[in-house]
């Protein structure tokens, strides 16, 4: 593969099926680093499994995917990967869960140190110290000592966001971030992810929040039926759908009945 290297992600025809299901049916597609890509679709067009593959939590069939700039790992899944490979190029990303998955017997300031300190090694108060700073960002500070279930769900998912910043990735994901909040919730955590955005991290979110994603992301994804149908400036994707298909998911999004 050839790429720019300052590009955070670079996706060259990445299959993954379930059994006889194919969901990923070849995508390709660039991150620029400091940007933000928004991913949108219909339930069942591979939006998740995309997102789930770019962190090798779902590990792609085939497909060549390089996480990171100059200093990042490319890893071609066409072709056996090593235990140690696979490792690396987890590294190179943080992944916010649609459903928080904070460890619920740790306070908020060991969820966050939880990575840092038992998977990249790091000292104890180096790892603390930045989780504080991380739960300043977020709004969290005085909740460092509580439990999970002592939070609100937007609070956790905020608690998410920065322990996926904890381990100072190279692109953070996010999937869903706000579809398991209750309304009133949705904005705490989606001015969290703008705040980061205009702070200059790499950002790949798949979110059914149509309006979210024309103001925060620089580039807008519509996946339908395992491939990327339309890709472009939201502006281009979102404000004016070359394709038919992105017009009418779209149109049920913003105008239902």
């Amino acid at each position: 593969m050839t790429e720019p290297r300052e590009d955070r992600i670079v996706a060259e025809d990445v299959h993954k099926a379930f059994g006889d299901n194919e969901v990923l049916k070849g995508v390709s597609f660039t991150v620029p680093r400091g940007t933000s890509t928004a991913i949108i679709g219909p339930s069942g067009s591979g939006k998740t499994t995309l997102l789930r593959a770019l962190a090798a939590l779902d590990k792609p069939d085939a497909g060549v995917i390089r996480v990171g700039g100059e200093d990042g790992v490319e890893v071609d899944f066409s072709k056996p990967v090593s235990n140690d490979q696979l490792r690396r190029y987890r590294a190179q990303s943080g992944f916010v869960f649609q459903s928080h998955n904070l460890f619920p017997h740790k306070t908020v300031l060991q969820n966050v140190t939880e990575g840092p300190v038992y998977v990249q090694k790091r000292p104890k108060d180096e790892a603390e110290a930045d989780a504080v700073e991380l739960l300043e960002q977020v709004g969290l500070a005085e909740k460092r000592d509580q439990y999970p279930f002592q939070l609100s769900g937007g609070q956790q998912q905020r608690v998410g966001i920065a322990r996926a910043l904890a381990l100072k990735p190279k692109v953070v994901l996010f999937d869903e971030p706000t579809s398991a909040l209750d309304p009133e919730l949705v904005g705490e955590v989606l001015s969290v992810i703008k705040d980061l955005a205009v702070e200059g991290w790499t950002l790949v979110i798949v979110t059914h929040e149509i309006q979210f994603a024309k103001q925060v992301s620089d580039q807008v994804l519509f996946t339908d039926q395992g491939v990327i149908l339309e890709k472009g400036p939201p502006a281009e994707v979102i404000g004016d759908p070359k394709e038919e298909r992105t017009r009418q998911f779209l149109d049920r999004i913003l105008n239902p009945l």
